[in-house]
């Protein structure tokens, strides 16, 4: 319940919604005489949403929003494990494949997981829900010939990530891992997994790398605007993450988390 309560906030709140609520609303003031008013949160949630949708706007975002740089492929440092997150982006059923695929920022998060694999001969434990653990295990061993070890399918965020698997790791007396996810998701995911005692290397995939501007930057793109709402949503989780742990929220309302 919490979990879906949860979604639904972060749904009203995060761009694009809560910007054409904004406008949505302003409109309505028009409509009802108070001009000022409602002039104002139109062309706020108008100006804004068109914003949020410019590159040059969500790459800033995301360079605010990092907290860990990539690492260096030529140094890594020593772990117990690679702890790979799920992503929301699988597919079952793909019939071009005969079974599960990947696509977008879980595949990235697989490519690299696979990658540190190689490189370290570390176990591998996937982390998230039935169809996206599922689904990595699938991609890890069939396109880069990685054995997952662990598979934690009951997760549905990242506090449950963390909680259930610590659970695993802890039978093999693993301590210190390797986490992977994406560069915008590191600190949060670092800070959850950190408070169930574990000793994390952040492994951020799709670290913000400085390019030259051009016109298109300036534009509004589909793809900007999904970038600044998870960015927005990082910037909104980590404080609200923090008043979660201190007031122990979800140790009250998740009777599913140990």
């Amino acid at each position: 319940m919490f979990v879906s309560l949860k979604i639904f906030a972060r749904t009203l709140v995060l761009p694009p919604a809560s910007l054409l609520i904004a406008a949505s609303w302003g409109m309505v003031l028009i409509w009802r005489g108070r001009q000022r008013a409602g002039w104002a949160l139109l062309i706020a949630g108008v100006a804004s949403l068109w914003l949020l949708a410019t590159p040059v706007i969500s790459r800033q975002l995301v360079r605010v929003t990092e907290g860990y740089p990539a690492l260096n492929p030529a140094e890594l440092p020593r772990a117990q494990a690679i702890v790979i997150l799920g992503g929301g982006a699988e597919r079952i059923d793909a019939p071009e494949y005969g079974g599960a695929s990947l696509a977008g920022e879980e595949l990235e998060r697989v490519t690299y997981g696979a990658f540190l694999a190689h490189r370290t001969s570390l176990p591998v434990l996937v982390s998230g829900t039935f169809a996206e653990a599922t689904a990595m295990a699938a991609s890890l061993q069939r396109d880069f010939g990685v054995p997952t070890r662990w598979q934690e399918s009951q997760s549905r965020d990242t506090y449950e990530n963390a909680h259930f698997s610590v659970q695993l790791l802890r039978t093999d007396r693993i301590r210190r891992i390797l986490l992977v996810t994406s560069s915008l998701h590191i600190r949060r995911a670092t800070r959850e997994f950190q408070g169930v005692g574990l000793e994390v290397v952040p492994a951020p995939t799709g670290s913000w790398v400085p390019r030259q501007l051009d016109a298109t930057d300036f534009v509004p793109q589909a793809s900007a605007l999904m970038q600044s709402a998870a960015a927005v949503y990082e910037l909104i989780g980590e404080p609200v993450r923090r008043v979660f742990a201190w007031l122990h929220v979800r140790r009250y309302l998740d009777p599913r988390v140990p």
